[in-house]
């Protein structure tokens, strides 16, 4: 019996060696998968174009932000809270409704690897500056902001910080105003946009709100 018990114990230290290798080939191989077809994303990228532009560089007019420069995960991770209901469904989000549609439109795993990947392909371009505000007292500010989102402000995906050089500033202030109000980081599973909600709050009024982003979009 007591040969036995070591026999097992020895098949079960080489079934979990086994187990473990095959654990590191799929984590490789989904990795693999997970970059997407640029190509074919071009083609996703065709709906999106109408209001974000067709370089990605954004449209104010539409209220549709620059997505080129935006790291993958980030917009992954968009896409994904507007399919499942955790943002755009806010009462007064009215642009965050409208993307929710859009983004409902590409639902499959496939189909958003490579629209990403294609989006990965746009030429990055400084962000104009529309905001006006004080960037000394936006920097002081910004020391909360950069231990998430990085001194320079160039994210941080291991804390879930998104890249903020380089978007529109428009923009900026309109997301940290519907973190204010409850129009976004308002459902559980936007973990990330629950912890910004705070954040968010330390900006006590729209000067101090135009000043940290005056402050962002001098870091591009």
């Amino acid at each position: 019996m007591q040969c036995s018990n070591v026999l097992s114990l020895a098949n079960l230290t080489k079934i979990g060696r086994v187990v473990l290798a095959l654990a590191v080939v799929l984590s490789f191989s989904n990795s693999a998968n997970a970059a997407g077809d640029a190509v074919a994303g071009k083609g996703s990228y065709a709906i999106c174009a109408t209001c974000h532009g067709p370089a990605g560089e954004g449209n104010v007019a539409l209220n549709a932000p620059r997505l080129a420069g935006q790291e993958p995960w980030y917009i992954d991770r968009q896409l994904q809270l507007f399919r499942d209901g955790a943002r755009g469904t806010a009462p007064g989000d009215t642009q965050g409704m409208q993307m929710r549609a859009m983004a409902m439109a590409v639902a499959q795993p496939d189909a958003v690897a490579n629209l990403i990947a294609y989006v990965e392909t746009l030429p990055v371009t400084p962000a104009p500056a529309t905001v006006t505000g004080d960037a000394a007292a936006g920097k002081t500010a910004y020391a909360v902001c950069a231990a998430c989102h990085g001194q320079q402000a160039e994210g941080n995906e291991a804390l879930g910080g998104p890249r903020l050089a380089g978007l529109d500033d428009w923009y900026l202030v309109r997301q940290l105003d519907n973190f204010k109000n409850n129009r976004r980081g308002y459902h559980a599973s936007d973990v990330y946009g629950m912890q910004m909600k705070p954040m968010a709050s330390t900006l006590a009024t729209p000067q101090s709100i135009n000043d940290v982003v005056v402050y962002i979009n001098s870091l591009q």
